[in-house]
């Protein structure tokens, strides 16, 4: 099976860091987050891999050269301009011609690929987008009421809602739908429900991370410490 890893973002929120490496380079233990997103993609089944990249581009090259010490292959893909994160998919049409994984470079998951693929093919869906729950805080109170009266309030309450996980299972005909230039995943999967195409979510529930912020990057380094996130 092939993936897609989006490694082309400047990595801005994380500039202390990235100045020096892009952020999928970052280490985590004694792995960057990349590495740890390829041996995690090996394990579901993927061993064909494309790495789509911008920003310090040889880097990767550097890093990973044809993949064949991590068991699998790699090839990369270098975008001259920001493409978003369905515009680099564009640049690969003529290399997926079967249904494929994406997955942003900067998130760690536990979530088992082999089922994410199963669910897809099982229900025939033509993109299948990850949803991890999540809480939302609010700033401000919530105020309950029957007409003037008011019933409750509820201080600065958080809000369970599902986030995009940043990890998308597709069919290749979908990749018809993203016209030249920057385009997003979310803009594709709109524009797929718009076409009467069956877009499916995902429901994961395990541990994820993003790691585009200072705080959440030095969490995952102490998850991974503490054996709190196993790859």
């Amino acid at each position: 099976m092939k993936a897609v890893i989006l490694a082309g973002g400047l990595g801005s929120r994380l500039k202390q860091f990235t100045g020096v490496i892009p952020k999928p380079l970052l280490p985590l233990g004694e792995s960057s987050i990349l590495e740890i997103i390829i041996k995690k993609l090996k394990e579901g089944g993927f061993n064909e891999i494309f790495i789509a990249t911008n920003y310090k581009s040889y880097m990767f090259e550097s890093c990973f050269g044809d993949g064949s010490k991590f068991g699998v292959k790699i090839t990369y893909s270098k975008e001259k301009e920001f493409l978003g994160t369905a515009g680099p998919l564009k640049l690969l049409k003529d290399k997926l011609s079967e249904p494929f994984l994406v997955i942003y470079g900067d998130i760690l998951a536990s979530i088992d690929l082999r089922k994410l693929v199963e669910f897809h093919r099982k229900n025939k869906s033509d993109f299948t987008l990850v949803t991890k729950e999540n809480y939302l805080p609010i700033s401000y109170g919530i105020i309950e009421s029957d007409g003037d009266i008011i019933k409750n309030i509820e201080e600065k309450p958080k809000v369970k809602t599902q986030i995009n996980a940043g990890i998308y299972f597709l069919n290749p005909e979908a990749i018809d739908y993203i016209p030249e230039g920057f385009f997003h995943m979310t803009q594709l999967a709109k524009e797929l429900i718009r076409q009467g195409k069956k877009v499916m979510k995902y429901e994961f529930n395990g541990y994820w991370m993003d790691i585009g912020e200072k705080e959440n990057y030095e969490k995952a380094q102490k998850d991974v410490e503490n054996g709190n996130f196993n790859y």
